[in-house]
């Protein structure tokens, strides 16, 4: 009678193990989704400015690869590495082309880049949490008008100057947005079937 005491108490401190609950997550799990939520406000800031985007989802994936082993992202790694060099060089020539394309002056072009770190830098003391997002939006607008029409004398050659840099760069970002996307599938598809 005794012994049977000792076997259930036996049965109940076995029980109190740590044993892993089917729908709890384990570590790496959340790990994994955490990364992939880190990616997620990759792909909003390839498409917002100010917010990092492919630089976020590279090194989301490298973080990946240095916990479960870089043989799990052979493929996503480099994709992302040379989706955010083309990204980079995306926005800048997105924005130079709808400069091109609208006609700006190298006037219009310095005064975009100057209204762009002036936005950035001059909004940052007045407005500390939306300051530069707004700079970044606005100051390339007003500086590429200023330097069109110091160039020019002609407000409205100064203004359709301004709309082809932002047309530009609106559709730099969402070309890196879709690159953004492409990536984030291609790690999900490639590495969410070894997860757990």
């Amino acid at each position: 009678m005794r012994r049977s005491g000792v076997i259930s108490s036996g049965m109940f401190l076995a029980s109190l193990s740590p044993i892993p609950h089917p729908l709890l997550p384990t570590p790496m799990l959340t790990l994994y989704w955490l990364l992939v939520a880190v990616m997620v406000i990759g792909i909003i800031g390839a498409v917002v400015p100010m917010i990092p985007g492919m630089s976020l989802i590279a090194i989301a994936i490298f973080i990946w690869g240095a916990v479960k082993g870089f043989s799990s992202v052979t493929i996503v790694l480099p994709l992302a590495i040379v989706l955010l060099v083309v990204s980079l060089g995306i926005d800048f020539l997105a924005t130079y082309y709808g400069a091109k394309q609208a006609g700006v002056s190298k006037w219009g072009q310095l005064g975009a880049v100057l209204g762009l770190v002036i936005g950035i830098l001059g909004l940052l003391p007045a407005l500390p949490v939306g300051g530069p997002i707004l700079g970044i939006l606005i100051g390339p607008m007003l500086g590429a008008i200023v330097g069109e029409f110091l160039y020019r004398r002609d407000l409205k050659v100064a203004a359709k100057a301004a709309l082809g840099i932002v047309v530009g760069s609106v559709v730099g970002n969402l070309i890196q947005g879709l690159l953004a996307i492409v990536t984030v599938a291609v790690f999900l598809w490639t590495t969410l079937p070894s997860v757990g």
